[in-house]
């Protein structure tokens, strides 16, 4: 299987208290992040890490609990070199936003995406701001803070687009008739 996350932020003590993240120590959110994380990744399983991994230096330690072939795509916070990302042993590293599919575009930070572009967004970054909803049709945000602390099943990603992207459908159709009517 295919999971996707995004901002655990392993070993910050700062962002426990900045995203008020439910733990009351940064050794409980480790924890509590890894022991989500390998209920639901088998060690066969991908998972697409869209950046800020952890705090800076123990990238190793973790991913060595985790499961999963992890690939990162970096984030703001990631700023070891990818040789030293794949030593400690990511299993690829990508500067750059990854076209997945092509449609999925996997990046750290949103990007713009309008309905006349074929594509969808999947980012992190935004943790838990209110300035961005979880998913439409053309976007979703794999934030931790968003997914129950946990990596998200792809295909439960793309299902939700598709339902998005359904009832949009089904708008616009009901709008234009309604404006057929009119006329």
């Amino acid at each position: 299987m295919i999971f996707i996350t995004s901002d655990t932020h392993f070993g910050d003590e700062s962002i426990r208290r900045y995203e008020n993240r439910p733990f009351s120590s940064v050794q409980e959110m480790d924890e509590e992040l890894i022991r989500r994380w390998n209920e639901k990744v088998s060690e066969d399983d991908v998972v697409w890490h869209l950046g800020d991994f952890c705090a800076l230096g123990k990238e190793e330690e973790y991913l060595k609990r985790l499961h999963g072939k992890v690939i990162l795509v970096r984030g703001n916070h990631d700023e070891l070199s990818n040789e030293q990302y794949r030593r400690a042993g990511f299993y690829e590293v990508y500067d750059l936003p990854v076209l997945y599919e092509g449609f999925w575009i996997l990046s750290h930070e949103p990007l713009y995406v309008n309905e006349n572009m074929p594509y969808a967004n999947l980012f992190g970054h935004v943790h838990g701001s209110k300035q961005y909803v979880n998913f439409s049709s053309q976007h979703y945000v794999v934030c931790v803070e968003r997914s129950g602390y946990a990596p998200i099943a792809f295909e439960d990603v793309k299902k939700t687009i598709v339902a998005q992207t359904k009832e949009c459908y089904n708008e616009a159709i009901k709008d234009n008739a309604k404006r057929m009517e009119m006329e």
